[in-house]
């Protein structure tokens, strides 16, 4: 009956996260806080590796997370929660080999019974990249997607998805 209960109890807290009012209502005389969404308290910026032809490199992508604010770690404390997710679709002959998360603080919040994990302030996500022996030299920019779910110490956010470019030169 407690994870029942805990997921009810997370269900609402997103319901009542979500309901806030936009921004746009707040100049139309409302004086209810905006609606905050993950992707408004999360910054993700993938720095530049070098890697030649057939060899791997590693990424290093720092993740900011807004004071008073913190993300689920990866993997998240319990099925239901969203992790913070790196996704690199491979390109440019230029894969990924794995991901590693960083360890997560252990916390208690008002709104869960136990301890969860999460990222807070800054969390560090690397990649470990293999360039392909035909992949072509010079600077590539690769897409990627950072998946997120902020919350405070009451209420989460809805999940969401940050677009990013990850920058990779085949020396």
């Amino acid at each position: 009956m407690h994870c029942g209960k805990t997921i009810l109890l997370v269900s609402c807290a997103i319901a009542v996260a979500c309901s806030r009012p936009a921004v746009s209502d707040r100049a139309a005389g409302n004086d209810e806080p905006p609606r905050i969404a993950s992707v408004d308290v999360v910054e993700a910026t993938p720095q530049e590796t070098t890697i030649a032809p057939g060899e791997s490199g590693e990424l290093v992508v720092p993740v900011k997370i807004a004071n008073g604010y913190h993300v689920n770690a990866n993997p998240p404390s319990f099925s239901y929660l969203k992790a913070t997710e790196l996704e690199i679709p491979p390109a440019n002959g230029i894969s990924v080999e794995f991901i590693t998360y960083p360890a997560p603080l252990s916390k208690k919040f008002s709104f869960a019974e136990k301890e969860l994990a999460v990222y807070e302030g800054e969390a560090v996500l690397k990649a470990r990249l293999k360039a392909d022996k035909s992949a072509q030299s010079g600077k590539h920019n690769l897409s990627a997607k950072l998946r997120v779910q902020a919350c405070d110490d009451k209420v989460c956010c809805a999940p969401g998805v940050i677009d990013l470019l990850v920058p990779v030169n085949i020396k």
